[in-house]
C-alpha cells in the first residue's frame, strides 16, 4: 500500500508530546513476520505469533488496535486476530513499531503531529536486522492517522524517550549519544531537538539502559525497559535485587542518580522500585525482564508477566497504585523479551487531539489488505 497523504496545513508550534496516560484514539502495532527475530523453528515462529496477538487481542479490549502486516503474513494475522483488530497490509522489515512508527505529538492548537525520527535499525545492526520499508513507516502510519509529520534530523527510537508530559523526558547515552546513531551529537544538540519535536525542557540523562540490551539483539539501552513516568514528579524505576544479576549494580546506579534528581516544575523525583522477577538466566544469559515496560491504554494498564505468580502479583499491584483507576491486565512476555524487547516496545499509543477532534475512522475494520 503507497504512503497516503499528510495534511498540507503544518502544526502550530510549540510542539508537546502528552503523557501516555491521557487519552488515546488508537494503538498500532507490526505483526511478526518471518526473519531472524520471529525465529527459525516452526515452534519458535508459532510462539512469536500468539505472543504479538495477545498484545493486540488484550489492548482492543480497552481501544481499538491497527496492526500492519507484511503482504507474506495478512492471512495468519486474520486468522489470529479475527475482527477485534483492524488490519493494513505494507512491506516490512522488523516487527517493533515502538521504534519504527511515528511519535505523536500535540501541536498548540491541540491538534495531532507525529514526529518521524531518523530509524537505522538500532544503529545500524545489519547482521540481523533491515530497515528498507521500516525507516519510512513512521510517515505511512502518519498518512493513515491525517496528521502533519514533524521530521528530524535525530536517529532515535520511540522506546527511547519517556515522557510524564509535562516537560520532562528520560533518556539514556547509550541510545541518543550512540556513534552508530547520532555520531556528531553531544547533549545539548539532542536536547535541543527533543525541545523542538516533544517539548522537552527538561532532560534527565541516565547512563546506560539494562546489560541484556547491549547483546547483538538489543537497542543499547532503551529507557522503556528501565524507568518510566506514570504522573509527573514520580518515577518508576526496574530494581534487580538479586546481587548475582548485574543489573543489581546497575538499577543501584539509576536509583542514586535519579534522587538527586528534579523534574521539568522543579520537583524532586519519587522513586518507586519496581523489583524484577526472580529469573536471573535463560538460555542466551541473564534476562532483562521487566514490569516498566508496560503499555497504559485507555482506562487499564498491559503489563508484561513473567510465569512467576508471585513476582507477577506485585508487580501488578505496583502498576495499580501508580495508575489509579485503572484495569491492570498481565500478558505473558516471555516470548517478547526472549526476542529483544516487551509489551511497550512493540505498541505505539495515538493520542486523542486536545481539540475533542478524534480519529475519524474509528474503531476496528480493515483500512487495507
Amino acid at each position: 500500500m503507497p504512503t497516503p497523504p499528510t495534511p498540507d496545513q503544518p502544526p502550530v508550534l510549540p510542539l508537546t508530546m502528552p503523557a501516555e496516560t491521557g487519552p488515546h484514539d488508537r494503538i498500532w502495532m507490526a505483526f511478526p513476520r518471518e526473519g531472524q527475530t520471529l525465529g527459525a523453528s516452526l515452534a519458535e515462529r508459532e510462539a512469536g505469533y500468539a505472543a504479538w496477538s495477545a498484545v493486540a487481542l488484550a489492548v482492543a479490549e480497552f481501544e481499538p488496535v491497527t496492526m500492519i502486516a507484511d503482504p507474506t503474513e495478512t492471512a495468519r494475522a486474520r486468522q489470529l486476530l479475527g475482527s477485534a483488530v483492524e488490519l493494513v497490509e505494507r512491506p516490512l522489515d522488523d516487527f517493533w513499531l515502538r521504534d519504527s512508527g511515528p511519535t505523536f505529538v500535540h501541536d498548540a492548537a491541540g491538534r495531532l503531529a507525529a514526529v518521524d525520527w531518523i530509524f537505522n535499525g538500532w544503529g545500524g545492526n545489519d547482521d540481523w536486522t533491515g530497515w528498507e520499508h521500516d525507516k519510512d513507516l513512521a510517515r505511512f502510519v502518519a498518512g493513515l492517522a491525517g496528521v502533519p509529520v514533524v521530521s528530524s534530523l535525530l536517529v532515535n527510537e520511540g522506546g527511547g524517550i519517556h515522557v510524564d508530559g509535562d516537560g520532562t523526558v528520560l533518556v539514556t547515552e547509550t541510545v541518543q549519544l550512540d556513534p552508530r546513531r547520532n555520531p556528531h551529537a553531544d547533549k545539548a544538540r539532542v536536547e535541543a531537538e527533543l525541545a523542538r519535536t516533544i517539548g522537552a525542557s527538561r532532560v534527565i540523562w541516565l547512563p546506560r539502559g539494562l546489560t541484556r540490551d547491549y547483546d547483538t539483539f538489543g537497542t543499547r539501552g532503551h529507557v522503556d525497559i528501565v524507568a518510566t513516568s506514570p504522573a509527573p514528579g514520580t518515577v518508576l524505576l526496574h530494581a534487580q535485587e538479586d546481587p548475582a544479576h548485574p543489573d543489581h549494580a546497575v538499577t543501584r546506579e539509576l536509583r542514586a542518580l535519579l534522587e538527586g534528581q528534579r523534574d521539568a516544575a522543579g520537583r524532586a523525583l519519587e522513586i518507586i522500585d519496581v523489583p524484577a522477577p526472580a529469573t536471573l538466566r535463560d538460555s542466551e544469559g541473564f534476562v532483562d525482564w521487566s514490569y516498566i515496560n508496560h503499555l497504559v491504554v485507555n482506562d487499564g494498564v498491559i503489563a508484561c508477566g513473567f510465569g512467576e505468580p508471585d513476582a507477577d502479583a506485585r508487580a501488578k499491584e505496583i502498576l495499580a497504585a501508580a495508575y489509579p483507576g485503572r484495569r491492570v491486565v498481565t500478558v505473558d512476555a516471555r516470548e517478547l523479551f526472549a526476542r529483544g524487547g516487551g509489551v511497550h516496545c512493540i505498541t505505539q499509543q495515538q493520542p486523542a487531539a486536545r481539540t475533542g477532534e478524534h480519529d475519524p475512522r474509528g474503531a476496528a475494520g480493515s483500512v487495507a489488505a
